[in-house]
């Protein structure tokens, strides 16, 4: 979604450092929507034409001035949430990440919980929390453990982000979604940081799962990318072992080469490779639904941390830093275990596209307000 001073937000499609006004260029009132989720709702068919009538635009010459009219700078425009977010599952698919926090908070003992490798995890999270890229994230207050065992309460001390990719459904469900049935009602992908305060997330969550210390905000990039440009992207995904339950076997190879890069301040943290993760989304979704919960146009969830076998390729400071006792030095000599106020996070991601192109998913940003 994108507007220009004085206007509405509408639909939009990047088109190097422009966007193309949808509603102008195609003459359809559903683009002149403030959100995704009227066309998201159309159905696959839909995304389908929509998607080959702009290629023809783009492309055939006899379009030129027409799509031109309908241009505008990126510098000259704001941009928003590219859709009123529903229900919002956050995942663990990572195995690389989840060994790492298993090692850091469970040290000596197995790092993957004997459930693990059978069903991708997760969390329902806070969708009214949702915000788009370039809003400022307030340092959270909550309960942590204060040093002689009991509980505190004040500003977290150990502020982290999570380097994810997310999935908006275009069309829901009523009934549970099978592994071959994904592309029918996922619309696409785009990128996630889904904040954590470490420490109050380590207080609240024994017994139960993460709570305060995630859901005071998860930023989503402007831009979602249709399933349909991601088919060069798609690779196998990593073995597994046990197979999974025959309801989360594979029906296709839906792991996706994308390579994330999170800056700190423009300065490169990390590389993480999302084509490893354990858990492919199709399987996300799948699980999701199996007990028969609905989804609804407009819902998301994401991957969880996505980080690699490499320290270079870990997506969050809690493991870059290993829990805050290795410390890392910035190109311009500051040190950091955990965000600080006026931190800046940047998160950008690309996959391979047609002809050996490579296909941007914009960015994810965000800044670190006091508390």
């Amino acid at each position: 979604m994108f507007s220009a001073p004085g206007e509405p937000p509408r639909c939009g499609v990047r088109v190097g450092d422009s966007v193309l006004d949808l509603a102008a260029a195609l003459g359809e009132a559903v683009f002149a929507e403030p959100a995704l989720n009227a066309f998201m709702a159309q159905g696959r068919a839909r995304w389908a034409d929509v998607r080959a009538r702009l290629a023809e635009l783009l492309t055939a010459d006899r379009h030129r001035g027409g799509v031109e009219a309908a241009l505008r700078p990126l510098s000259a425009v704001r941009l928003h949430l590219p859709f009123r977010p529903g229900d919002y599952v956050d995942f663990y698919a990572s195995e690389h990440h989840a060994a790492n926090v298993g090692r850091l908070l469970r040290p000596g003992s197995e790092p993957l919980p004997p459930n693990w490798k059978h069903l991708p995890a997760g969390y329902h999270g806070r969708s009214g929390t949702v915000v788009p890229s370039g809003t400022p994230v307030r340092r959270p207050r909550g309960q942590s453990r204060a040093a002689g065992g009991g509980p505190v309460f004040g500003p977290s001390r150990r502020l982290d982000f999570e380097a994810e990719v997310g999935f908006v459904i275009g069309v829901g469900s009523s009934a549970p979604v099978p592994v071959s049935d994904f592309a029918e009602h996922v619309f696409g992908a785009f990128l996630v940081n889904d904040w954590s305060a470490r420490d109050i997330q380590a207080w609240e969550s024994a017994p139960l799962g993460p709570f305060l210390g995630k859901s005071f905000a998860t930023s989503v990039s402007p831009w979602v990318v249709p399933l349909d440009a991601l088919q060069q992207a798609r690779v196998s995904p990593p073995p597994r072992s046990p197979e999974p339950l025959p309801y989360l076997a594979d029906a296709e190879p839906w792991g996706l080469d994308l390579q994330l890069e999170v800056l700190l301040n423009g300065h490169v943290l990390s590389r993480p490779p999302f084509a490893v993760m354990y858990w492919t989304p199709p399987q996300m979704l799948a699980h999701m639904t199996s007990n028969g919960a609905s989804t609804a146009t407009g819902d998301l969830f994401a991957s969880g941390t996505v980080s690699g076998p490499q320290p270079s390729q870990r997506g969050c400071l809690l493991e870059l830093s290993w829990g805050g006792t290795e410390p890392l030095t910035l190109p311009d000599g500051s040190v950091r275990a955990f965000l600080e106020d006026g931190d800046e996070v940047t998160i950008t991601a690309s996959a391979p596209g047609p002809g050996g192109a490579r296909l941007s998913f914009g960015e994810v940003t965000g800044r670190i307000l006091p508390p």
